[in-house]
């Protein structure tokens, strides 16, 4: 019977990690070789080759390898030609399901030059199981020690990622060191601070939408990173509110680096699976934090109280802060029309063991807006009783600082702009070239227009983006302009005008509210301040 030979090559890191510079003995070209020289001496017909490079000897997950199994299958071949048995498989379930079944099944033959494996020979049976074994017993090794080695440079505080987090880059001196983005890294700061303001995720990403700020596997994509999003339609996507809150947890914006949270399976199962919390590795003051801990310690404090956001897309702040005296019950939103024709809307708040569970007779709700109007008025007079004017220095080095911020926001801006300007000039003068290989014919009309399409809608995205940074650096440079005046910024810090949740937290812990009395139209409202007397 005629041999119709099928040779498979094989290579992957960890074979190359072996070879040394000067041998280049387990290459692909190397095996290719070596095989069809074996091939010539014994007479056989090479009828095709088959080559993964970079694939893992574990399992079965190699183009070409499933390729040469469809081969034997189908008759094509009837044997398989490799250098030694492990450029087949290291699996051993691998090695047993083909060599010791299917292929006999099928009728083809198995031979490795280097170890002598032969299927048509019975007597080696035993040393190919125990090849196989020793292969298994290999990839065990080597994926323990790769495991050790990836937890050990975790713990040494080392980047392992594929990519910087939004709002990083890697340190070209040091791989696996972060460093700060600026331009990423404000809108980071934007996204922190709406947020321990008061403003939900759809709020925040509405802001972030409206102003033309590219998502993070956008702006990734616009300054040569190969990250891929398969989720991604680059041209409509936009920013969501699951982004907005996986940023918020993230420790990696206060200089911590939290890795190994999932691992494989196995190394022959792929699958990924989840790690506990204890066994993550977590290491602080890794790289230099983007925000500040009281800005974080405010946001985390938000996350973990489970404030609830309004239509509106601004956070109720008075969630978990409004008690019931009488039941200890929760007071809960509820929102109804007012007049006729229903086209307004009012929130009060009600004891919720009154109004869900029937267990309180405090039943009277009280208006949200009224509620401010007490708890702004308790505020001010605090204000106006304990202010001390020995304070004003240390509030104008406050305002100082900002003012601080606001130079480093427009620096950011303008370092955005002139990175913004560069890419629209990159593109123009691809549009050029490209519109020279179109005359020359090295390009279709209609492949022309589709590639320059595209182009040509990156750069009005980007002049969208340019005139948005303008505006913003015109307000800050305004808004600096008037914090300049020392008067009327001490004037703000001494009377407050309006309540937002920073502002509740900061002065108040809870509010009670009593039953409401009938005879005197009152109820006796409580506050447990955050301040000490």
């Amino acid at each position: 019977m005629i041999e119709k030979v099928g040779v498979y090559c094989r290579l992957s890191d960890e074979d190359r990690d072996k070879i040394n510079k000067t041998d280049d003995s387990d290459s692909i070209i190397n095996q290719r070789s070596m095989c069809l020289k074996y091939a010539n001496q014994n007479g056989w017909d090479v009828v095709d080759i088959y080559s993964d490079d970079d694939f893992s000897g574990a399992g079965t997950y190699r183009p070409d390898f499933e390729r040469l199994i469809k081969d034997c299958e189908k008759g094509k071949i009837n044997l398989v030609l490799c250098k030694s048995q492990s450029r087949f498989s290291r699996d051993m379930g691998v090695i047993e399901y083909y060599l010791h079944n299917k292929f006999i099944e099928w009728g083809v033959r198995f031979v490795s030059i280097v170890d002598n494996a032969d299927t048509s020979v019975e007597s080696n049976k035993k040393s190919r199981q125990i090849n196989g074994l020793i292969n298994e017993w290999y990839l065990d090794d080597l994926s323990q020690n790769i495991r050790k080695s990836l937890k050990n440079k975790r713990e040494d505080g080392l980047f392992m990622g594929s990519f910087a987090p939004y709002g990083y880059v890697r340190d070209n001196n040091d791989y696996h060191k972060l460093i700060i983005d600026p331009v990423a890294a404000e809108v980071v700061k934007t996204i922190f601070k709406m947020y321990a303001d008061g403003y939900g995720y759809h709020r925040i990403c509405e802001y972030l939408n409206n102003n033309g700020i590219p998502t993070r596997a956008m702006y990734k994509r616009q300054n040569g990173s190969k990250f891929v999003c398969s989720n991604c339609d680059y041209k409509t996507v936009q920013w969501n509110p699951d982004t907005v809150a996986q940023m918020l947890k993230n420790e990696v914006y206060i200089g911590n680096l939290v890795q190994g949270k999932s691992t494989y399976v196995s190394y022959k199962n792929h699958n990924v699976k989840k790690l506990p919390k204890k066994d993550w590795c977590r290491v602080e003051n890794t790289h230099e934090p983007i925000i500040d801990m009281e800005t974080w310690d405010k946001v985390q404090s938000i996350l973990g109280t489970h404030y609830k956001v309004t239509n509106t897309g601004q956070i109720n702040y008075f969630t978990k802060k409004v008690y019931c005296p009488c039941c200890g019950k929760a007071f809960m939103r509820n929102v109804y029309n007012v007049g006729s024709k229903k086209t307004k809307h009012r929130a009060y708040l009600q004891c919720k063991g009154s109004k869900r569970y029937h267990i309180c007779n405090n039943n009277k709700s009280i208006r949200m807006d009224e509620l401010e109007k007490i708890l702004l008025n308790a505020i001010n007079d605090l204000l106006d009783n304990y202010y001390d004017k020995n304070d004003l220095k240390e509030l104008y080095e406050i305002r100082e600082e900002q003012d601080t911020n606001n130079i480093n926001s427009i620096k950011a801006l303008e370092k955005e702009k002139e990175d913004l300007n560069k890419k629209i000039s990159n593109n123009k003068t691809y549009y050029r070239n490209l519109f020279e290989e179109k005359v020359k014919g090295v390009i279709s009309e209609d492949m022309f227009q589709i590639m320059s399409k595209d182009y040509f809608n990156e750069i009005e995205i980007m002049l969208n983006r340019i005139e948005i940074i303008d505006k913003e650096i015109d307000s800050l440079k305004e808004d600096k302009k008037e914090k300049k005046q020392a008067d009327k910024i001490l004037k703000k810090y001494k009377h407050i005008y309006s309540l937002n949740k920073v502002i509740l937290d900061e002065f108040i812990d809870k509010i009670y509210i009593g039953e409401f009395d009938k005879e005197t139209k009152t109820r006796d409202i409580e506050i447990v301040w955050n301040l000490e007397f």
